[in-house]
């Protein structure tokens, strides 16, 4: 319009650059996520100088990479964050991190001869180191919200957390003012842009694509922390259930134990007065099986030392039964190595002595078979006891202290990928079958 100003308009090209930057500093943060290694470091609460180096190394070479892509190929600014990864890595690792990681990013620079750039990032990784450590609980570094609105919210509403509110506050400004450095010294004439790269708008921009420069700025430091920290959760509640399953496998094992030395106790002390020699000999085979239990504090063992354990435990039961007990096995070779839950096999001969054989005037047979079918191990205890009533087989894998047992100790370390079925049929016996993963013993070792 005539004798008017022409009013400033919003730079699309420029706003595709920041987009760009931003997508790029989310494919970093997600690709480092992936990597154990830059894990393991990144999740630590507390580093010692050799982790900080580590993790100092991680960083200063995917952004230092995005570096020296925009020093060789000029039309590619947006992959320079250089100024972000060392803010980033000081507020990760402390400020020897931040120092580091602003040296080395800064390294490609020269090429350019951009002699502002190693002072520059050093002092924004210092910066965030120096910012960590005034964090009221290092907790509240991922806690962070790139929203200044949300923040200000969370200092009225949350009256104890007044501290934490003030650094999220304290680290917002500290980012924009970082980047507001650079602009300055980037727009100086005693410092060209020669000396000091920056992602400006064009002259006479819109108030707004200033607005969206330094809000990019923003988000491009605190997108990694949200995307690390969402990694962060995740390998916590992965530790947690791990522990929750070693501590749910740890208080079955030990539930086991007493129950089979009380009814072994049991045993001895009924046979203490009518035969003190038998009663001698099933103490020192008693004594063989605890040796066993104390010197094996494994979740798995091979399939042979189970098989030998059973042996000594039916040696102890014999001396009650006579010759009224027997025991047979049909085991493959093949499987005699293979890996099978601690105390996985005692239960069960147990219950099918206790409620299939016990009752029977003739007495019976207890026999165990293993076949290796499909990459899983399959194992069978059987009895030709006085069975079990259909009215109890229903509610057998959910009730009392060995079936149950084994079923759960299965469920907590194989999950969905075992079975166990129990087939019975009054007078006539008891079959329990387990199909389980095929787990060998050397390469267990070799692990």
């Amino acid at each position: 319009m005539a004798g008017g100003g022409t009013m400033p308009e919003l730079e699309p090209s420029f706003l595709i650059s920041l987009l760009i930057k931003l997508v790029v500093v989310a494919a970093i943060a997600s690709i480092l996520a992936r990597w154990e290694a830059f894990q393991s470091v990144l999740m630590r609460d507390s580093r010692t100088l050799g982790q900080r180096l580590a993790l100092s190394f991680w960083l200063s070479a995917v952004f230092g990479a995005g570096v020296a892509v925009r020093v060789f190929s000029p039309n590619y600014g947006a992959a320079d964050l250089g100024l972000e990864g060392s803010f980033l890595a000081g507020l990760m690792g402390g400020y020897i991190t931040g120092l580091l990681s602003g040296v080395l990013i800064s390294l490609p620079t020269f090429f350019k001869h951009e002699h502002l750039a190693m002072p520059v990032l050093a002092a924004v990784g210092v910066l965030g180191g120096l910012l960590r450590d005034l964090a009221p609980d290092p907790e509240d570094i991922w806690h962070m919200s790139p929203f200044p609105d949300l923040t200000f919210f969370r200092f009225f509403r949350e009256a104890k957390n007044h501290r934490r509110t003030a650094f999220h506050l304290s680290l917002l400004a500290a980012i924009l003012a970082a980047e507001f450095l650079r602009q300055d010294l980037g727009s100086l004439t005693a410092f060209p842009q020669t000396e000091l790269f920056r992602l400006a708008p064009p002259h006479r921009s819109h108030p707004l694509t200033w607005v969206a420069l330094y809000a990019t700025t923003l988000f491009a430091v605190l997108i990694p922390v949200k995307i690390w920290n969402n990694t962060r959760i995740e390998k916590k509640l992965e530790e947690q259930k791990r522990l929750l399953a070693e501590a749910r496998l740890a208080a079955l094992t030990s539930q086991i134990n007493p129950h089979f030395l009380f009814n072994t106790l049991n045993s001895v002390s009924s046979l203490i007065r009518t035969d003190p020699s038998q009663a001698r000999l099933m103490v020192l085979n008693l004594a063989r099986v605890l040796r066993r239990l104390l010197r094996k504090h494994e979740n798995f063992s091979a399939l042979r030392d189970e098989l030998s354990f059973i042996q000594d435990y039916l040696s102890i039961e014999m001396v009650r039964f006579g010759e009224k007990l027997r025991f047979e096995t049909d085991v493959e070779n093949e499987t005699l190595d293979l890996l099978i839950p601690s105390m996985l096999l005692q239960p069960l001969v147990e219950n099918s002595i206790k409620h299939g054989l016990s009752a029977k005037i003739e007495g019976g047979t207890i026999r165990v078979r293993t076949r290796r079918e499909d990459s899983k191990l399959r194992l069978w205890v059987e009895d030709d006891g006085v069975g079990i009533p259909e009215t109890r087989l229903a509610t057998l894998l959910d009730q009392g202290i060995g079936v149950s047992n084994v079923n759960e100790r299965l469920k907590v370390l194989f999950g969905n990928d075992y079975r166990m079925w129990i087939e019975s049929q009054p007078g006539r016996g008891t079959q329990i079958e387990i199909e389980m993963p095929e787990l060998r013993a050397d390469l267990a070792a070799a692990s």
